[in-house]
């Protein structure tokens, strides 16, 4: 007669093989749909390969130009310019952490430039806060602010395509970077075209940068969404904006100067010349109108910019300090992939932040959304364990994570990362305590948040912002930008926010802990759950289909794409 408990075990294994089994045979369907297709698919590489018609490599007919360079004649350069008086040369940086807040501060800032706007982001969608965006910069537009406007290609959905059409506007100018040549939103379709000219298409622009009259910037992780705003129920990502204002304004105009007027870059109209029209511009503009008109309408709305934070309205003002600090602007060329090669001279965004984390002495934070270290990132890494640098870094966990291809990566590098020391948190889709976080208690109430800042901090004396991610994609196919600030207050400032979105109610801390039936060392998840320390062999997910697919996606060599 068997005992209940082992009845009760083989009722269990007998339900995750009938799981398993059901899932399998699901895949297997997938499989031979896919297999179908695959004809289909050979054909349409081929025509779109014989049908290229943009060639990067062949410089395509655009205006020159370059940033505004006297802030002095505008009111926000005048008022920068005198706040910057007496600080020797330094800039000043104020870290906004809250979506809102980068919203906000993008409104207002837009609402006060008199002579230049520059944007340039991996992704602008035309969603409720893209919108709303797009209507402020329309404004200034027709008040005769001189707008730039610089977007990546490959992760544009449908409608995120209308910002092409601001380009008929006489005082905006709208190019992009490494554009597809299909210019609709069929997955399979661009996905094909993405395979047929990998090699050309797989190199992105990652860079994210707001510059307002020559005179104040907004740079670092945050793209253009309601997700990236935090005003998404169903999906937030936490992340940063820095507010800086000084000399260093012109070194990041500079970089965007660079990548606006490179080879990489095509003008919208060229693009595609139906959206880039006055005729498309006038029905954008009385779509966008009844779209912004229904947002405001609606009672309690984000829309409304005498909601915004008092931090926000006071650097915007002047009154808010910023802090100040000499800082290094570092940015990839965008033409990084012949850089990489040694095929010419350039700066790369990785060689500066390897050098930081060389230099660090007793201490490396790391925040990163993806995380896939590579074999240059391992050395990095055993280096720093070698010299006694106590290495702690904070990722998504598989619960948090907005990509489950980067996670299974990720999950090949957990064991031997932490056999060299290093602390792993990975971050919980729900923060227990959201004091010192950076987050508002109202933002998080929905309990869809997602880590999307990236930063590197050494011996809390010095602070690296900016775009790039620490995984392969981030360090050898996208390229990116940002700043190492020498400022001790800064980085203990975010040292300490480290320590609260570290905590056990808001991530899960990975251990290895020897299992004594296999003998051999196996993850562990340690979190608090109701006030009590909770220890999981289980890696926490949504779901089981989430955790099957990260399995299937971790077999895979995917490890260089991710």
């Amino acid at each position: 007669m068997l005992s209940t408990r082992y009845r009760n075990v083989i009722v269990e294994q007998e339900t995750k093989y009938a799981v398993y089994k059901w899932y399998f045979k699901k895949c297997k369907r997938v499989l031979i749909s896919v297999m179908l297709n695959k004809i289909r698919i050979l054909v349409l590489l081929s025509l779109m390969t014989a049908c290229s018609s943009l060639n990067i490599h062949a410089p395509i007919p655009k205006e020159y130009s370059t940033a505004f360079s006297h802030p002095e004649q505008t009111s926000l350069g005048r008022q920068y310019i005198k706040s910057a008086n007496g600080h020797n040369g330094l800039s000043g940086f104020y870290i906004l952490n809250n979506g809102l807040d980068g919203f906000y501060a993008r409104a207002l800032l837009i609402d006060k430039a008199e002579a230049s706007l520059d944007l340039q982001y991996y992704i602008f969608r035309q969603d409720d806060t893209g919108k709303l965006l797009t209507a402020h910069l329309l404004k200034a537009a027709d008040r005769g602010v001189k707008i730039r406007i610089l977007v990546d290609d490959a992760a544009t959905e449908d409608g995120d395509q209308q910002l092409m059409t601001l380009s008929a506007h006489p005082n905006i100018q709208v190019r992009v970077f490494n554009p597809l040549n299909y210019r609709g939103h069929d997955h399979l379709l661009r996905l094909v075209e993405m395979t047929a000219r990998k090699s050309t298409l797989d190199y992105r622009m990652h860079n994210k940068l707001f510059i307002v009259d020559g005179a104040v910037a907004l740079f670092g992780g945050r793209n253009i969404g309601d997700e990236y705003f935090q005003t998404d129920p169903d999906s937030q990502f936490g992340d940063d904006d820095v507010f800086t204002i000084g000399p260093v304004i012109q070194k990041l105009s500079h970089s965007f100067d660079e990548y606006w007027n490179s080879n990489m870059v095509i003008p919208a109209q060229t693009v595609d010349s139906t959206l880039a029209s006055a005729e498309s511009l006038e029905h954008f503009k009385l779509a966008l109108s009844k779209d912004c008109k229904a947002l405001e309408d609606e009672p309690g709305t984000f829309s409304k910019l005498s909601t915004a934070s008092s931090r926000v309205n006071g650097l915007v003002a002047g009154s808010t300090s910023p802090t100040w600090a000499s800082a290094e602007v570092i940015y990839d060329r965008p033409d990084k992939k012949e850089t990489e090669d040694d095929n010419m001279a350039g700066s790369l965004i990785y060689q500066s932040f390897a050098e930081l984390a060389k230099a660090s002495r007793s201490e490396m934070l790391v925040v990163t959304p993806f995380f896939v270290p590579g074999d240059d990132g391992m050395a990095l890494f055993k280096d720093l364990h070698e010299r006694n640098v106590e290495t702690k870094v904070l990722t998504n966990s598989l619960e948090s994570t907005p990509e489950l291809a980067a996670h299974s990566g990720y999950k090949h590098y957990r064991k031997d990362l932490l056999a060299l020391d290093i602390k792993l948190y990975e971050i919980r889709a729900s923060l227990g305590k959201v004091a010192g976080s950076g987050e508002s208690k109202k933002l998080l109430s929905w309990g869809n948040y997602g880590l999307h800042a990236k930063q590197y901090i050494a011996d809390r004396k010095k602070i690296f912002l900016g775009s790039m991610n620490f995984d392969q994609r981030s360090l050898h196919l996208n390229t990116e930008i940002g700043m190492v600030i020498n400022s001790p207050e800064l980085a203990k400032q975010e040292a300490e926010r480290f320590k609260h979105l570290a905590d056990p109610e808001n991530s899960y801390q990975v251990h290895l802990k020897n299992d004594p039936a296999t003998k051999q060392n196996a993850l562990v998840w340690v979190t608090k759950e109701n006030g009590k320390l909770a220890e999981s062999n289980d890696e926490p997910s949504k779901s089981f289909g989430e955790k099957l697919k990260t399995d299937l996606m971790s077999i895979l060599p995917l490890d260089d794409e991710l």
